[in-house]
């Protein structure tokens, strides 16, 4: 028998360094904290460092958007999932959700302490939008770095 040398395996089957780039969550009020701790999590491990004010704007983006789709866009016992993904040039996070209903920027009155998440969004990111997916959508903001 000839033992022949083993080649290491390819670079793609190395395990990444860092989190994952996304994140599954159930669909309660805590995991708007969670979110927010992963994508400081992501994005500490991002090259090049993403600097200290975008990563806030995008975890309070993450905030707004997680809290929109536990509290519209889930029943009891469904899940949120939340992506992570930066480039030199930008930071995109998405929000998926079981619902098909799109959000809307509601009209904020003084009275009210809710109706302000999106005009948040709108404000801080670069662009927003929704997609539709097979079983739900997703909403998504891309911040500048």
């Amino acid at each position: 028998m000839i033992n022949l040398p083993q080649a290491p395996p390819p670079a793609c089957c190395q395990p990444p360094d860092g989190p994952p780039p996304t994140l599954l969550l159930a669909s309660d009020p805590e995991s708007v904290g969670r979110a927010r701790t992963y994508v400081r999590e992501v994005l500490a491990h991002g090259e090049p460092p993403v600097a200290a004010d975008c990563v806030d704007t995008v975890v309070l983006i993450v905030s707004e958007l997680v809290t929109n789709a536990y509290r519209y866009g889930t029943e009891p016992g469904d899940s949120v999932l939340v992506v992570v993904s930066a480039t030199p040039d930008c930071v995109r996070v998405e929000v998926h959700d079981p619902r098909r209903r799109r959000p809307r920027p509601r009209e904020a009155t003084g009275e009210s302490i809710r109706g302000r998440g999106l005009h948040i969004v709108g404000a801080l990111a670069e662009r927003w939008g929704v997609d539709d997916r097979p079983f739900g959508k997703k909403v998504w903001a891309e911040v500048t770095r």
